[in-house]
């Protein structure tokens, strides 16, 4: 069995089009989930929740979604670079305002964790649970560095077991890691990447009763697209050099992105 899971999507129509499009084009992708932050930082809330809710693609709830959906103070986003912090405010205000009652409504009906049992609770096979952030916030950032003991404590708040896998995100960088034998992933993010590289992606989820194999696909998406909706809003124009330079900040607004190699 073959799962697909869509991290923090972020309001960024072009990248996830391309994702859908990726994953039709592939067929062999049994299900798809996502893991939360559906809006915040592009110009289509509500066309993004939109296009996941027609495509029937469940997933939990991201802060940005909850906070949005509450018309709460604050996204609960935190950035070590304080220019970064200050943007972050705006774009929250801005999705708060541009994201329509009913696009708010479905996000306030996210739950904060799903749990999968992709062969039926009857038959063996490895459980997924599906969080934002951690088991216990989804305001929690998960890096790759947490230690062995930290994903152990989280993994016995989901009662994960050996062979089990858990999926999460709110970094934006992908990463996995086996923790007796519990599978810890990371799913990055579809349309805010913060690791260098400005295409978006998904994680695939192989699943048999006894193996997990997880693959972190990236693609190639018209960048430029996002980047001239973000210009042609009121969001901040910086946000649209972070989509261009995969989160680095490094290149002057006007320069033409440079995508990796495609593998």
């Amino acid at each position: 069995m073959n799962i697909a899971i869509l991290g923090d999507i972020h309001a960024n129509l072009p990248a996830l089009e391309t994702v859908l499009a990726a994953l039709d084009a592939r067929g062999d992708i049994d299900a798809t989930y996502h893991i939360g932050d559906l809006v915040g930082y592009a110009p289509w809330p509500n066309e993004t929740v939109a296009l996941i809710n027609a495509r029937g693609i469940a997933g939990v709830s991201g802060n940005y979604d909850s906070t949005v959906a509450l018309n709460y103070k604050h996204c609960g986003c935190t950035y070590d670079d304080a220019r970064q912090e200050a943007l972050s405010h705006l774009s929250f205000e801005w999705t708060k305002s541009h994201t329509s009652v009913d696009a708010k409504r479905a996000l306030g009906e996210l739950p904060f964790s799903l749990t999968l049992r992709p062969f039926g609770g009857h038959a063996a096979g490895p459980s997924v649970v599906l969080v934002h952030g951690t088991p216990t916030l989804n305001t929690v950032y998960w890096h790759a560095d947490r230690s062995d003991d930290f994903c152990r404590q989280m993994a016995a708040l989901m009662s994960l077991k050996a062979g089990d896998v858990t999926v999460f995100g709110h970094t934006h960088k992908t990463w996995h890691r086996v923790v007796d034998g519990i599978h810890f992933v990371n799913a990055g993010s579809v349309g805010r990447p913060k690791d260098g590289d400005p295409r978006t992606g998904y994680v695939r989820l192989s699943l048999s009763a006894k193996e997990v194999e997880v693959e972190f696909v990236r693609i190639p998406y018209d960048v430029h697209a996002a980047a001239a909706g973000i210009l042609a809003s009121t969001l901040p124009n910086e946000y649209a050099e972070y989509l261009r330079t995969g989160g680095t900040r490094s290149a002057p607004a006007d320069s033409p992105p440079q995508l990796p190699r495609t593998e």
